[in-house]
Parts: C-alpha cells; structure tokens; sequence
C-alpha cells in the first residue's frame, strides 16, 4: 500500500514539473506576439437630391417618392430641392420629416433658388425675405443647412458656349464688382437671421458670378467669420479643368454635391473622376455629406444606383 502511495506521488510531482516547464518554455512564444493594428474605415455619408429625379420637367416628382427610394437604395440621407415642395404648410413640412425618420435617413441640405446680382434694391430685398422664409421651413424640419447661390446678371441664357467659358456680360452701367457687393450685402443679412435659427448657409458654386472662384472665394472670405457661413462645392459646376478649383475650394466644403450623367447630361455633362475627387476632398479633411445630384437623362431608377455605387465605393476610406 505504502509503494502505491509513493509511487502516485512521484508521477504528480513528474507532471507537475512536466507542466511547470512547458508553461516556463511558452512564455517567450506568448511575448512574441504582438497585437494587430485595427483597420479603421471612415465611410462620408451620402445622401441624393430630390432633384435627381426630376429635373424641372413639367411634372413634380413627389419628394416623399424619392425620401421612400432612398431608404430601399441605402442612401444616409435626402437632400430637398425647395422647388419640389408641393407647398410650403407645416403639416407638410412635418409629413417630410416624419417620413424621413421612419425610414431612418437624414435631410441635411435644402437648396433654395435667390439671386443678389440684381441692381433693383428692391428685387434683392424680397430674394433675402425669401432666404428668410427657407431658414424657417430649415428649421421646422430639422434640416441644418441650406444652400445658396450668389446670382447671376441673365445676359447670358446658358448655351452651350457659356458652360464652357462661364462668361457672362455684366448689365450695361454696372461691373461685377457692383454684383460682389451686393451679395456680401445681402448675404450679411441673411446669415444674422441664420444665426439665430443655428442653420448653417452654404454658398455654392452656381455659375453666373460664383462661376469665377476667385469672386466666389472673395465673397465667402468676407463673411467667413460669421458661424453661420459655409460652403456648399459642387463637382459638376467647375468651368474647364476642376480638380485644381476643388483643391482652392475643399478645405472650406461644409457639404459636397456630386454630379453624374448617366445617360448625358441634361445641359451639359463632363466625366468626373471620383477617386481623385475623393482624394482632394480626403486631404483637406472633409467629413461631410456628399449629397448625389444625377443630371443625366438616363432613368433614375437606374442611373441612381449606379451613382450610390461609385460614390460609396469613392467614399470609403481606409485610415
């Protein structure tokens, strides 16, 4: 009895040991190890305009439509086209937002229409009323931005040869220099009422005066200091060569629409390389919504999906 005592503990004391040293011998394979950095993958919010499925044709396409495609597509968000609105009540406006909730997307632009290059006081006065009175309908539907346009003189009447030069004559007894005061003017106006609301005014590249970067940059910069003030930059609305203009325009984007043709355009159209875009947008650190406006004539319930896609896949980085 006493050998099978001692014998059972010999064979513990052996294990023991066996094990003790396996654990000593793992240590160094276990420090050896070394933890693996996380990929992080920063994803920019997309969202379309309303706009992408009308195109001012004489039959509205309805907004709550597009808010309902949207949802089905994947998109993070609608931006509304304020001329698309079947009316402006506020049962309206909260069957809009409340749509949009539902179905779990965003609404962070509403592009308006309004024009400062207008020697008429009078006319320039009901254009920033008319701001006004969009910052109010903003504000009812939660949405944080709206987009602005300096204006243009209407000597112009958009051909084919003005999309590619930007030229547009000033009104005989006036210079541009006039049309970029009035719409610091205007603008100074519309952003103290903004301000209050806590809803930011981008200011767009809209052709007519904002066809010239320099003017644009010049009104922007004017107001700059007011923390309303922001910068809506729209890929398609470049004259010429864009991506030197993007890379002026980036670092002050508080929002992005992004052209496509699917189908050519409507007025114009032009092949926008999105990865260089993408890359411009990256490096000046913007994070914001790029917001999809197709412009093509191509049908819209497929030419938006295929813009979704190469706008996702353009927008997606690995940091």
């Amino acid at each position: 009895m006493e050998d099978l005592r001692t014998n059972s503990r010999r064979d513990w004391l052996k294990k023991t040991a066996l094990a003790g040293s396996a654990f000593m011998m793992s240590e160094p394979i276990i420090a050896a190890v070394k933890p693996v950095a996380k990929t992080i993958v920063r994803r920019l919010p997309i969202s379309v305009s309303t706009y992408s499925y009308w195109h001012f044709k004489p039959t509205i396409f309805p907004i709550e439509k597009v808010i309902e495609q949207a949802a089905r597509l994947g998109f993070d968000g609608v931006e509304i086209l304020h001329k698309q609105m079947a009316n402006e009540t506020v049962a309206y406006q909260n069957k809009l937002k409340r749509l949009a909730f539902n179905n779990g997307l965003a609404m962070p632009l509403l592009s308006i229409h309004q024009s400062f290059v207008q020697p008429d006081a009078a006319k320039r006065k009901a254009d920033v009323e008319h701001t006004k009175r969009c910052i109010d309908i903003a504000t009812q539907m939660g949405i944080p931005c709206v987009r602005m346009n300096t204006g243009s003189w209407g000597t112009n009447k958009g051909d084919a040869e003005y999309y590619r030069t930007g030229f547009e004559p000033p009104l005989k007894g006036f210079t541009d220099e006039d049309a970029i005061k009035w719409c610091i003017d205007e603008l100074q106006e519309c952003l103290r009422y903004a301000e209050k609301a806590g809803v930011t005014l981008a200011l767009e590249n809209h052709w007519g005066l904002s066809s010239n970067i320099d003017y644009l940059l010049r009104i922007y910069k004017a107001l700059q200091a007011s923390p309303a003030m922001g910068m809506n930059v729209d890929t398609g609305n470049f004259v010429g060569e864009p991506y030197a203009q993007l890379e002026r325009l980036a670092p002050y984007a508080s929002i992005v629409q992004a052209k496509t043709y699917y189908g050519g355009g409507e007025v114009y159209d032009k092949d926008l390389d999105y990865p260089r875009i993408a890359k411009i947008l990256q490096k000046a650190n913007f994070n914001g919504y790029v917001s999809l406006e197709m412009e093509g004539k191509g049908d819209p319930n497929t030419a938006v999906p295929k813009s979704l896609e190469v706008l996702r896949e353009a927008f997606t980085y690995t940091v």
